[in-house]
């Protein structure tokens, strides 16, 4: 059996939250809430409001995500 793809997509962070979490809004206009993946908290890499970001879902629960790249 084949492992669940993930789905990647991309958005802006909305609203930063406590916790390394984020609210981000998506190309088609929904709204997730995100954490930091483990390579970027490990290179703090940091995040702002209105930073681009391209993110992975499962297709279990389209409402959270994981912020695994920040985009220039």
């Amino acid at each position: 059996m084949a492992a669940e793809e993930a789905i990647e997509l991309e958005g802006v962070i909305k609203m930063v939250l406590p916790g390394t979490m984020f609210r981000v809004a998506l190309d088609n206009q929904h709204e997730v809430l995100a954490h930091i993946s483990g390579k970027m908290r490990k290179h703090y890499v940091r995040l702002t409001v209105g930073d681009r970001v391209r993110i992975e879902m499962s297709p279990y629960d389209l409402t959270k995500a994981r912020i695994t790249y920040r985009l220039r």
